[in-house]
């Protein structure tokens, strides 16, 4: 399966793997900017991608980045459909105590893609119960 990628910036670097066997393509920034802490930067990829048909692509964070800096991909994950052909950008959160540089070429996030389902909608008067049931938020526990 292929990912089609188009860069948009000469300082775009393609989307890869550290290793063979990974899950994720490291994505980098195609800018410079600073993250004070507590806030939030949109850090633009410079490229744009065509998802094969019948996937999605998911952000994720890098735990490098949330470990040593407590930098995070805020909608974690972010997802890019099908169809959409902008720029790829990633949007960062610094939960740090110290400003952080987000420096062009710098691996920021990583890319997983993954296969869609495509479900029909169909409205139900009831569901089959289970045993878990409407149990949620902390039901079962520490």
């Amino acid at each position: 399966m292929r990912l089609k990628v188009k860069r948009l910036s000469p300082a775009a670097i393609l989307p890869s793997r550290a290793h063979p066997g990974d899950a994720g393509l490291d994505l980098f920034a195609a800018i410079d900017l600073e993250i004070p802490p507590g806030e939030t930067r949109l850090v633009k990829t410079g490229i744009a991608v065509e998802l094969p048909g019948g996937t999605e692509a998911q952000v994720r964070p890098r735990s490098g980045l949330a470990l040593k800096h407590s930098v995070t991909v805020l909608n974690t994950p972010g997802t890019i459909d099908e169809g959409y052909r902008g720029e790829v950008g990633v949007i960062l959160v610094n939960h740090g105590r110290d400003a952080f540089a987000v420096r062009q070429g710098m691996k920021v996030a990583q890319l997983v893609v993954q296969p869609t389902l495509a479900v029909d909608v169909e409205e139900a008067t009831h569901l089959d119960d289970t045993e878990r049931g409407s149990g949620g938020f902390g039901s079962t526990g520490q």
